[in-house]
């Protein structure tokens, strides 16, 4: 059965243009003296995020007249790097998400000039700056302006048959361990994404030592723990979720499924009396998502997520799946579909017979998290600049807030004491330098729920996530995007009992000892004891990575973790907040 609630957004629509960071409109030339000063012009500059679709087998359109015709070679090179690049934020059929859409019908308009100048310089608020950064070449770019002239590929469906036959069990339920065999101290583990190397390091955080190393899915997009605290979730960029029993000696991959071609997202049953009982994974391509069983990834259900958008009610191909996460009032998965702007409570009392409600929200949802209270959902959708607030409890839409920043990029947000507006839920924004901050308690300070309390100026533009903990009145923000090396690789830091004074900026990448490299830093992370938080040190796979280990009281480095298998750290998930949602 599917429900639909009545209150629906109607937010702004996006303009068709190519504007592909938004603010150019199509009238503009693309000359380079207009283009090249993108090249330094700071802001949220978006790195779309790779994806391996680029493996996808898909047939060459038809030649027709007045588009170039690529050779068999060339044309899957272009694929290759469209599914590397440029999938992830303009979708696989290019009708636009984080970034703007790429259909025919608008790059044969702006011609091949305009698109090989806009591909190699870039624009100030979201698309990256490929050609003079070096990271295409000038032949690359050449290639794939006249790929953006010819018809999008269409990859195959990805159906049960394909997904029971990507099914291993590689260690049965009965003969799993039936207590824990290692003696780590899973409540403190760190699991860590070596993301250009398809591993998942296990770090020990007293130690700070690699205790394993595990193979996974190409660049693991996040980690997520079972209710029980067993069992590690991973799902790669390639769609294939990993499930690693941590009671083994030593953690190992017990099964593994492919939901799709491309994914971001994995969950697992938290409500009570339903731990550990089922998984979830939502996949970009094709959209769908999948429920599984938990202790074995048995394949249960695919659903698809193709229909019609909140604001207009317009049919779209490929509303992809973006963050997923679980009740912990109901047996509910929530699901939140990027290009049509739905969330979906999804009941999974009755995997046979589910029953859907569905909400009408903001088009292009991408993350979020819960509020302290864990009753409310806060989720981005980023190109609107919206926040959309979901009561899990009540199974209903409280609020659609309009963030004053420029797309809102929050991770799972930080949640934190107000010292005038109580509890408050942070975030950051790829486009812009602030941090935008939204009331969240409706009993005890009603008249700042759901509204848009404070707004901080942070570093710059490029921000990836804010992290904060229970015990901190630290409020840290990353800036890994940002354009100037700088500010890449240091965060700043708040005293959220005095978020007047400013934030001072820890100079994370110097820390780390590294010369070499960008230094992009990425995702301050907690230990259970939250006195400590850990950043990545990201740099490319051909050069060496670090994470840093920082005093949370102090300020001060308190720890370097350098070792030739940390391969681009980036994501990093400790067992006991993730498990809790505590953030």
């Amino acid at each position: 059965m599917n429900r639909t609630l009545t209150s629906i957004a109607v937010g702004l629509a996006l303009p068709a243009v190519f504007a592909l960071a938004g603010g150019s409109a199509l009238a503009e030339q693309a000359k380079p003296s207009n283009i090249k000063k993108h090249a330094t012009t700071p802001g949220g500059r978006y790195v779309p995020e790779m994806n391996v679709m680029r493996d996808v087998k898909v047939e060459k359109a038809g030649a027709k007249a007045g588009v170039p015709v690529l050779s068999g070679a060339d044309f899957q090179r272009a694929k290759q790097i469209y599914f590397e690049r440029c999938a992830g934020c303009h979708g696989v059929l290019r009708k636009g998400a984080t970034g703007k859409p790429l259909t025919t019908k608008i790059t044969h308009k702006l011609g091949f000039e305009y698109l090989r100048d806009f591909i190699t310089y870039g624009s100030p608020a979201g698309m990256p700056n490929w050609g003079t950064s070096g990271q295409l070449s000038k032949d690359e770019i050449d290639l794939m302006a006249r790929y953006l002239l010819m018809e999008p590929p269409v990859p195959p469906e990805f159906g049960m048959d394909k997904i029971k036959a990507s099914w291993k069990v590689y260690v049965p339920v009965d003969k799993r361990p039936t207590k824990q065999m290692n003696k780590l101290d899973l409540d403190n583990l760190f699991a860590v994404t070596l993301r250009d190397a398809g591993e998942v390091a296990l770090i020990d955080g007293k130690t700070k030592k690699i205790v394993d190393i595990i193979n996974a899915g190409y660049a693991v997009h996040i980690s997520r723990m079972s209710a029980s605290g067993r069992y590690l979730f991973t799902i790669g960029r390639d769609a294939k979720v990993n499930l690693i029993d941590l009671w083994m000696n030593p953690p190992a991959t017990v099964a593994e499924l492919k939901i799709g071609s491309e994914a971001r997202s994995v969950e697992t049953s938290k409500m009570k009396g339903w731990e550990d009982k089922y998984a979830i994974a939502g996949a970009y391509w094709p959209p769908q998502y999948v429920i599984m069983e938990g202790d074995t990834l048995e394949p249960l259900k695919v659903v698809s997520t193709r229909g019609y958008t909140a604001d207009k009610q317009i049919y779209h191909p490929e509303p992809r799946v973006a963050s997923i996460v679980a009740s912990h009032f109901h047996p509910d998965f929530v699901v939140n579909v990027k290009e049509t702007g739905m969330i979906l409570l999804v009941d999974y009392s009755d995997v046979k017979n589910l029953d859907v409600t569905t909400i009408p929200a903001e088009r292009f949802l991408h993350d979020g998290g819960f509020d302290r209270t864990g009753r409310y959902f806060l989720v981005a959708a980023n190109t609107r600049n919206t926040i959309a607030v979901v009561d899990t409890k009540d199974r209903k839409l409280v609020a659609l807030i309009k963030d004053p920043g420029v797309k809102p990029h929050p991770g799972r947000g930080a949640n934190f004491i107000h010292p005038k507006y109580g509890p408050v839920w942070a975030t950051s924004h790829l486009g812009d330098e602030t941090i935008t901050l939204i009331g969240t308690d409706p009993k005890k300070h009603k008249k700042y729920a759901w509204k848009v309390v404070e707004t901080l100026e942070g570093q710059g533009g490029g921000a990836l996530f804010v992290k904060t903990h229970p015990k901190s009145h630290n409020l840290y923000v990353d800036t890994t995007l940002n354009p100037e090396p700088e500010l890449a690789s240091s965060v700043a830091v708040f005293d959220t009992r005095n978020l007047e004074k400013g934030y001072k900026v820890l100079p994370i990448g110097e820390w780390s000892g590294i010369s070499e490299g960008m230094r992009r830093v990425v995702q301050g992370e907690y230990n259970r004891a939250g006195d400590e938080v850990w950043f990545s040190v990201w740099n490319s796979k051909s050069q060496e990575s670090a994470i840093v280990v920082v005093n949370d009281k102090t300020r001060k480095l308190k720890a370097v973790i350098r070792d030739k298998r940390l391969i681009t750290p980036t994501s990093k998930f400790n067992v006991y907040n993730t498990r809790h949602d505590i953030y």
